[in-house]
This record gives structure tokens, sequence and C-alpha cells, in this order.
């Protein structure tokens, strides 16, 4: 069955309107990175000297963080101590714009706090210290986190609980939650920790890691098929929809209650730190899900931003903007990065093209219907330059040279085309009936057009000579051209 297209500017619009409530245990994480020369003349334990710390939202916190980096809103529900840990997560919630923190204070309790230790220079973790006191929330305070979480029920597209047994998650907090989403139409998606998945009892997806998975199911789950037969007595435990297992570096198996599993190869990486990766597949899941994204749409883009998030240090967040560079095929990114419209941006790549000694080549024209005259030409150019700049006649431009009825395609069409094409390195619109400013402001190297033309009417040409560039003509390809070619689907010419 073909994998079907994912259009994801579309979702990632229909994201941004979305609310996810996410319930579950907050940490602050510290990392602090130094590099390690010798060993502790008090014991036998390396001595790391540090240079830098790094102070991050995390466990729950981070999926909340997550949420909100890919467009969604996030209400975030969570229990923290009255402590200074405590009071820095709230100031951190309270910077990060998308999120809107409910946070139960229990001053019994510290703030759960891990600090990493990190060799700078391996990017290995030393060592971790934890302030933390994992035990379930007392009644008085599972009320409160209760009282917390059913009012913003009604705001939620969809409910997402991040349990790290740290003692929000608690039977009682949970029950009443999935029973209160259930009633209001919300779909709950879970990442367990307990091994007991009855207490989850009614949620639409349980995300586990292959280990949870291994050690609920007692299997071991291995491959895509025993991950399917094992899941079948687990799912009518939970009464789930379904059941997505992540497994690292083999990717992802998800498992329906009715249909067939799916199984969603990783996205290859150059992995730098694991931290987190379940937290960002669980948000990238619950957004997708909730902008009405099928199953096979929301693991594609949870297994893509998994990939961006293991390929930082850190419990790092993914932006919408990383996620489209690892969703989308390179040759569409690069013709979209190959279209320029701000001056400042043109001049920032002259001057990186120069700075490396590059020959900067120009053509133009208008590239209303491309057509193989029109690549003979850029491909000729190309072959005359290192890199190639068309400038391209903006709408008006060419309703002012062609007539009331041109172009066929607006600017932007015509641009991207050009901007697919191999021989193309950046395409730029000028607004002028001829291109006179554009060369004055690039002044290439070689300046390029059809034979049709000498070389005293290619316009610029002075210009570019006297900088001691060069003008070059290309031969025409006969037979091709886009106002015969409009004639021609017009039926004005037979």
């Amino acid at each position: 069955m073909p994998t079907p297209i994912l259009d994801f500017d579309a979702l990632a619009h229909a994201i941004s309107g979305r609310t996810v409530l996410c319930i579950g245990d907050i940490m602050l994480d510290e990392f602090v990175y130094g590099e390690v020369s010798r060993i502790s003349p008090e014991a036998p334990t390396p001595v790391i000297v540090a240079q830098r710390s790094e102070i991050h939202i995390g466990g729950a916190g981070n999926v909340a963080r997550n949420i909100a980096s890919l467009g969604a809103r996030c209400v975030f529900v969570g229990l923290v101590g009255n402590d200074d840990a405590g009071a820095r997560l709230r100031g951190a919630l309270a910077d990060c714009a998308g999120i809107e923190s409910v946070l139960v204070s229990d001053p019994s309790r510290p703030t759960t706090r891990k600090v990493r230790f990190v060799s700078e220079h391996f990017s290995t973790h030393m060592l971790r210290a934890d302030w933390e006191q994992a035990i379930a929330a007392t009644g008085e305070v599972e009320t409160r986190l209760i009282e917390a979480i059913l009012p913003q029920i009604a705001r939620a597209d969809i409910v997402l609980l991040s349990d790290y047994a740290k003692g929000v998650l608690t039977a009682r907090v949970i029950r009443h939650t999935i029973d209160a989403a259930r009633k209001a139409g919300k779909r709950v998606i879970v990442d367990p920790k307990s091994l007991n998945w009855a207490i989850y009892r009614g949620a639409t997806l349980l995300t586990p890691n292959r280990k949870e998975f291994s050690e609920t199911t007692r299997s071991r789950a291995d491959t895509p098929q025993s991950i399917a037969d094992a899941s079948e007595d687990v799912m009518r435990l939970a009464d789930c929809e379904a059941i997505l297992v992540t497994q690292g570096e083999h990717g992802m198996t998800l498992v329906p209650r009715s249909g067939e599993a799916v199984h969603v190869p990783a996205v290859p990486v150059k992995v730098r730190d694991v931290s987190g990766a379940g937290d960002t597949v669980a948000a990238a899941l619950a957004v997708s899900l909730a902008a009405g994204a099928d199953w096979d749409t929301a693991l594609r883009m949870a297994s893509a931003a998994a990939a961006v998030a293991v390929g930082k240090r850190g419990t790092a967040s993914v932006s919408v903007a990383e996620l489209r560079r690892k969703i989308l095929p390179h040759a569409t990114l690069a013709a979209e990065e190959k279209v320029v419209s701000a001056p400042e941006a043109l001049e920032v790549q002259l001057a990186e093209w120069k700075e490396q000694g590059l020959r900067v080549g120009f053509t133009n024209g208008c590239f209303d219907i491309l057509h193989p005259g029109h690549v003979k030409v850029l491909t000729a150019a190309r072959a005359a330059c290192d890199r190639l700049i068309v400038g391209l006649n903006s709408d008006a431009s060419v309703r002012r040279l062609k007539g009331a009825d041109r172009p066929v395609q607006d600017e932007r069409a015509r641009a991207e085309v050009l901007a697919a094409l191999e021989a193309v390195d950046l395409v730029v619109v000028f607004e002028e009936d001829t291109p006179i400013d554009l060369i004055k402001r690039i002044t290439p190297s070689v300046l390029v057009k059809g034979g049709d033309y000498t070389r005293e009417q290619v316009v610029g040409h002075d210009i570019v000579e006297a900088a001691g560039g060069v003008v070059v003509l290309v031969d025409i390809l006969q037979g091709f051209s886009t106002t015969a070619l409009v004639h021609r689907a017009r039926g004005e010419i037979k």
C-alpha cells in the first residue's frame, strides 16, 4: 500500500489552532558541561571541570514545551514543591509562549530536580544527581489536582498523560481524567510508566517504549509481529484503541485494535542525546491527532520529530521549522530556499559566494511556461559560472511587456519551477521592465542571454564588462516559444 502524501504545511496550520491538555510529572533538568582530565586524589572518581550549565523544563514539562514549539497551545497541569526549584519551574513555564500552566503546590515534597554532569569533549554523561520524592500524591493533593484538571478538559482538543511515576498520575487522578475526557468525547494519549495498564483503562492510545512493553506483556517484543501478537490481551485489558511501541533506532510499531499493525522505521540521524525523545514523540502524536491526522501521518510526524530531538543535546524541544526540514524532501526545501525577495538575503548570499571566490552568473526572463529552450539557456548559463542567479520579471512587469492576458502563471509559481532546476542557484523577482538595477546590485562575472540577442542588446552588458565580466550568448533551440505555446493552448494556432 503506497504511503499517503503528507501535506505538512496544511497540517501545521491545523495544529496552530489546537489545544492539548497535558498532565504529568514536571521536573527541573540541569546539565553541567565540562572537561575531565584527571582522577580525584580523594577517591577513584573522575573530576569534571565545569565550564557551563543549562537549565531545562523536564519530564512532562518537556512534553508541554514540545507541544508549544510544534505550534499548538498547551494547558499544563503538574505538581511542584514549595522550594527554589519549583519557583524556577513556574518562572520558566511563564516565559514559554504557548503554555498555560496550572501548578499545584505540595510543601511536603521537593520539586523533582535532576542534574546531569556531561563530558563536553566526549558528549557522555558522567553522573546524574536526583532530588525527588517518588511517592503518590496524598489524598488532599489528589483532590486539588483533579479540581485543576477537570475544568480544562472542555478547552482541550486532546488530553495527554505523561507519567514519570513521581506521584501526579495516581490511579484516582487517572480515572477521573480519562472518564471525564471520554464523556466529553476527547481522545486520551498515555505515555505510561506503571506496568499495570488496567489503571489507564479507556485511554485512546498507549505509547510505551520497548522495555516497558516487554515487561508488561512478558514478551520479547523484538519484531513488529511479536509486538502485534503480544498487544491483543493488553489492549483488551486497557480498553484502548491502539498501542504504539517506540523502539529507538528500530523505529516504532503501532498496533490498532482493529486493522493491521503499522511499522515506521526510524529516520536516519546522528544521535547526540536520547534524553526526552519519548516526550517529543508523545507531543508530536498529540498535536497531529488533535489536528485531525490519521494514524499513519501522526506516526510519520512523531518519527521525524524524534529524529530532530535526538540530534540535539539535553531535553530538547522541536520547532515547526526543524520538523518541516526533516519531513519534506530535500528538493522541495532546496527550491524554497533558492527564492529570495528581501535585498538583505540577496546581499548575504552574494557576499558568501564572493568570499569563496565563486564566479556568479546572471540571466533573466519571464519564464512563463518553462520549455526546452529555456532549459538549454539555463543549463549553458550555469556551465559558464559557479553559481547562477535568475532574475524573474514580476507579474506586473510581464503584463507591461506581454499584454494584459499574461503571465499564465503567477510569479510565485514561476519562481518555484525555476528553483526546482539543478542549474539554478537563486531566483530573484524584480518589478522593473528591465533587470538593470538588479544587475548593478549583483555585478555578475558572467551575463547570459539567448542567441536571439546581440551583445549590444543585452541589458547591463556595459556594467558587467566594465567590472571585468563577460557576456555569453547561447544559441537558442529553434521551435520553442512561450508565446507560441500559449496561442496553441488557446486554439489560436493549428
